[in-house]
C-alpha cells in the first residue's frame, strides 16, 4: 500500500505523458530525431528532478521527519507570533510564508484534477479495445471516483487491501512491455545521451520548449513525494524508487518511443505496447493504479488540512481517525466531498484525459518553484550551507523549474485557469482566516483584566468557592479569560480549582508527552496551564489535564466543567479587514467545527458563554 501511495502520481502518468509530447496541444510529430529528444528530456527530468532535487536534497529538509510544504514553511526561521490560538507559523518573513500558503492552496487545486486524469486515462484504455466504449469513457470514469470517494470514509488502509498489491504487479508489468518493445528498436536507448535534448531543442525551438509542459507530466508526483515523506519514512521512499519505481517508468517510456519509431502513428501508445488479448487486463490493471494514484493526492490532502487547521490557516474541520494502529491515517469529510464534487465537475467538463492534461502542471510547477525558494532559506539558515553552494544549488533547480512553469504558462488558457482560481480562492480563504484569528486576539487581549489582578480583586472579594475544577480554555495565557470574568461577574462564585488553559501549536509536527503540559501556580488554587501540540498531533484536552496534574496542578479529574467563550462577531468599518473579508470571517467562524469535538471535550461538562467582539 505504501508503495501505491507514494508513487501513485509519477507510477500512471506512462498512461498520457509520451501521447500528449506528440498528439496532444502542443505536439511535435513523432520523427526519430524527436522521438529521442523527447525521451532523453524524460530520462533527465526524473534523474534530476525526482532522483536528485527531491530524493536526495529536498527530503533532507523535513520537520522531525515530517514532509511537505506546508511543513517546509514551519521550517523558515523567524521571530513567532504569540497569543494568537492555534497560529504559530513563524513572521518576520511575511513574502515567504505567503508563498508558503498559497503553494498549499496550489496542492489542493492539484488534489481535484490528479484523480480526473488518472482514472480518465486509465479507462481511455477501453477505446483502444473498441471504439464502442468511446461514449461510456466518462460515466465509468465517474462512477469509479464516486466509489473512491465514497470508501475514504472507511480508511486508506482498506483501500490498500483492495488495491495496493496490485501496485506491485503494475510496475512490473509497464517494465516487461517496455522491454519488448526496447528488444524490437534497440536505437531507443540512445536517448540516454543528453545532446538528442539539444538537438531537439535546436531543431523545434519555440514548439520544442512548449512540449516541456507535456514532458513535465511524467515529475507532477514528485511534491507528492515529498508530503508522504511523514507517513512512510525518507528510506522506505528512496528504496522504492531506485530499487523498482524508476527503472520500471524508464523502461516504459523507452518501449513507447520504440514503438513510435517504428509505428509514429500510434495515438495511444501506451496501450498499445500490449497485444490484443491482453489489452483489457491491461485497462483493469491500469485503472486500479489510477485509483492509488488518486488516492495519495486525497490522503495528502486530508494530511494538509489537519495541518493547516493546527497552524491557523482554516477554520476547525473533522478529522476521523480510521485506523488504531496508524495515527496518520485520517478522513476528513468536508475535504473528502468537496474533492469528489469538483473532481467529478472537471472530468464532466474536459471529457477526455487529453483535454485535463492541456490543463495540467501549472499548479505543481508553481509548487515546485515555491518549494526551492523556501528551500534556499532552509539551506543558508538552518543547515548553514555556505552562501555560494546554496545559490548555485538553487539556480540549478530554478533554472530547470522554471522552464516547466514557462512551458505550463501556456495552459492556463486551455484550463489551467480552473486550478489557479481554484488556488486563489483557497489562499484568501487561509489568509482571511489567519488575518481574522489574529485581529480576534488582538481584540480579547486589549479587554481582557491582567491575570494577577483579576486574583488579586477577587480574591479581595471573599468569594465563595464550590467544589470541583473550572477549566477556562482561552488563546491568550496572560489576559483574563472572558468566559472565567464573566462567570464570577454573574454567579460570584469560583471553583476550588480553577484552570487558565491556553492551547497553542508548535513549530514542530509533534510534541512529547513529556513536554506537551506546563504548569504555573497563581495562587489561591488556581492555575496557569499551557498545552502545546505539534501540527500532526491531534488535541485532546482531557489527556493534557492529566498529564497537568502530573505536574502539580490540583485539578479534581471526576468534576471538571469546561468553560469555554463564544465570541459573536460584530463586522465594523474601523480599522481591521476589507468588510468582505470580515464577513467571510463570520461565515468561516460559525460554520467551523465546535470546540467541544475538536478539543475531544465530554459534551454533557461544557458551558459556553457567550461574549460580543468587534472586528
Amino acid at each position: 500500500m505504501a508503495l501505491g501511495v507514494v508513487y501513485g502520481d509519477i507510477g500512471t502518468s506512462p498512461l498520457y505523458a509520451i501521447r500528449e509530447c506528440f498528439f496532444g496541444s502542443h505536439a511535435v510529430s513523432p520523427t526519430p530525431d524527436n522521438i529521442l529528444g523527447v525521451l532523453s528530456l524524460i530520462i533527465y527530468a526524473l534523474l534530476i528532478v525526482v532522483s536528485i532535487k527531491y530524493l536526495a536534497i529536498v527530503m533532507r529538509a523535513d520537520n522531525q521527519g515530517e514532509g511537505g510544504i506546508l511543513a517546509l514553511t514551519a521550517l523558515v526561521p523567524g521571530r513567532q507570533e504569540r497569543g494568537a490560538g492555534n497560529y504559530r507559523l513563524a513572521v518576520g518573513r511575511p513574502v515567504l510564508i505567503a508563498l508558503g500558503i498559497f503553494g498549499t492552496a496550489l496542492l489542493y487545486g492539484d488534489g481535484m484534477i490528479t484523480p480526473a486524469i488518472s482514472v480518465l486515462g486509465a479507462v481511455e484504455g477501453l477505446e483502444v479495445v473498441t471504439p464502442l466504449f468511446g461514449p461510456y469513457v466518462v460515466p465509468v470514469t465517474v462512477v469509479i471516483l464516486v466509489a473512491l470517494f465514497m470508501i475514504q470514509q472507511f480508511g486508506t488502509h482498506r483501500v490498500g487491501g483492495l488495491f495496493g498489491p496490485i501496485v506491485i504487479v503494475w510496475f512490473l508489468t509497464i517494465a516487461a512491455l517496455g522491454v519488448l518493445w526496447i528488444w524490437r528498436a534497440p536505437a531507443v536507448l540512445g536517448a540516454f545521451d543528453p545532446r538528442h535534448a539539444v538537438t531537439f531543442f535546436e531543431s523545434n525551438g519555440v514548439a520544442g520548449f512548449v512540449v516541456l509542459g507535456a514532458v513535465f507530466l511524467v515529475v507532477t508526483g514528485g511534491e507528492a513525494l515529498y508530503a508522504d515523506m511523514g507517513h512512510f519514512g525518507r528510506s522506505p521512499i528512496r528504496l522504492a524508487w531506485f530499487g523498482l519505481v524508476l527503472p520500471a517508468l524508464l523502461l516504459n517510456y523507452l518501449g513507447q518511443g520504440g514503438l513510435l519509431l517504428l509505428n509514429p502513428g500510434a495515438t495511444q501508445p501506451f496501450f498499445l505496447l500490449a497485444p490484443q488479448w491482453a489489452l483489457i487486463p491491461l485497462v483493469v490493471l491500469a485503472s486500479a493504479a489510477a485509483v492509488i494514484a488518486s488516492q495519495a493526492l486525497i490522503s495528502g490532502a486530508f494530511s494538509i488540512s489537519r495541518q493547516a487547521v493546527q497552524l491557523g490557516l482554516i477554520p476547525r474541520v473533522d478529522v476521523e481517525h480510521t485506523s488504531s494502529r496508524e495515527a496518520g491515517q485520517i478522513y476528513v469529510p468536508q475535504i473528502n466531498w468537496a474533492l469528489m464534487v469538483a473532481t467529478v465537475l472537471i472530468v464532466i467538463g474536459f471529457g477526455s484525459s487529453g483535454a485535463v492534461a492541456a490543463a495540467y502542471g501549472i499548479a505543481v510547477t508553481l509548487t515546485m518553484v515555491i518549494t526551492v525558494l523556501l528551500l534556499y532559506v532552509v539551506m543558508t539558515e538552518r543547515w548553514r550551507w555556505p552562501v555560494p553552494v546554496a545559490v548555485a544549488v538553487t539556480a540549478v533547480f530554478l533554472a530547470i523549474d522554471v522552464a516547466f512553469l514557462g512551458a505550463n504558462v501556456l495552459k492556463i488558457l486551455h484550463g489551467g485557469w480552473v486550478t489557479l482560481v481554484v488556488a486563489a480562492a483557497l489562499f484568501i480563504v487561509m489568509t482571511t482566516w489567519r488575518t481574522g484569528r489574529r485581529l480576534l486576539a488582538e481584540r480579547l487581549t486589549a479587554r481582557a483584566v491582567p491575570l494577577p489582578e483579576f486574583i488579586a480583586g477577587t480574591v479581595a472579594q471573599a468569594p465563595q468557592r464550590v467544589p470541583g475544577t473550572a477549566v477556562f480554555m482561552t488563546a491568550q495565557p496572560h489576559g483574563t479569560p472572558p468566559a472565567l470574568a464573566h462567570n464570577f461577574r454573574c454567579n460570584k462564585i469560583l471553583h476550588e480549582q480553577v484552570i487558565v488553559l491556553t492551547v497553542v501549536t508548535a513549530q514542530t509536527p509533534h510534541v512529547p508527552p513529556a513536554d506537551r503540559a506546563t504548569v504555573e501556580p497563581l495562587g489561591h488554587g488556581i492555575y496557569n496551564v499551557r498545552v502545546q501540540y505539534g501540527f500532526m498531533d491531534d488535541p485532546d484536552v482531557p489527556a493534557a489535564l492529566v498529564l497537568a496534574r502530573e505536574k502539580g496542578a490540583e485539578i479534581n479529574i471526576g468534576d471538571v466543567t469546561y468553560f469555554l467563550g463564544r465570541e459573536t462577531i460584530i463586522i465594523t468599518p474601523e480599522q481591521g479587514m476589507a468588510e468582505w473579508r470580515e464577513r467571510l470571517f463570520v461565515v468561516m467562524a460559525r460554520n467551523a467545527v465546535r470546540a467541544t469535538a475538536y478539543f475531544n471535550l465530554p459534551p454533557d461538562r461544557v458551558v459556553e458563554l457567550g461574549v460580543q467582539v468587534e472586528m
